[in-house]
């Protein structure tokens, strides 16, 4: 297997260009009352956008395939691509396991992070519910992200419903 790099660049890019207005090659994943939402799977667009390679088979899936049909609702996806708490335990066994395509390695500070890493927020119930990508950095050092649901680009990393924080430090 050749050696891959993660593009931080290009994933950063990816998600300020389809922070707002949302990549209509993808499903947008609309919320449901309090469940689902969009923010995982634009995260594994931007980490994919970035060089991770789609792992389609093996101890740890992560997949998106289109179908190649114009409706979007013939599309199908591997879990850990689409939910946060699956996408967080996804990036963290690979990194464990070393295995190949994306990692996730959590660092205990916020401040050991750089655009292109990911946020994963828990909620008050113990629930990994939201993802987000750092995209910049304010005047004080402080982390910028975009974000699906809501989607939003370069605001504070900082959510006052999240019970903890984890941060995911993002190789290939």
């Amino acid at each position: 297997m050749k050696n891959l790099l993660y593009s931080r660049e290009k994933a950063v890019n990816y998600a300020i260009n389809y922070t707002v207005v949302p990549n209509p090659a993808f499903k947008y994943f609309v919320l449901y009352g309090e469940n689902g939402g969009d923010c995982t799977n634009f995260i594994s667009q931007c980490l994919n956008a970035g060089g991770a390679p789609m792992i389609f088979s093996g101890e740890n899936p992560w997949w998106y395939s289109n179908n190649n049909t114009p409706n979007l609702s013939d599309d199908k996806w591997s879990i850990s691509w689409a939910v946060a708490g699956s996408l967080y335990w996804y990036l963290k066994n690979s990194y464990a396991k070393n295995l190949y395509g994306v990692k996730g390695k959590e660092v205990p500070s916020v401040s050991m992070l750089e655009p292109g890493d990911i946020i994963s927020y828990q909620d008050s119930k113990g629930i990994i519910a939201h993802s987000a990508i750092i995209t910049s950095f304010d005047d004080y050092g402080n982390p910028l992200i975009a974000q699906h649901t809501p989607n939003v680009l370069n605001i504070p990393y900082i959510k006052s419903w999240a019970a903890k924080m984890f941060f995911l430090k993002i190789s290939l």
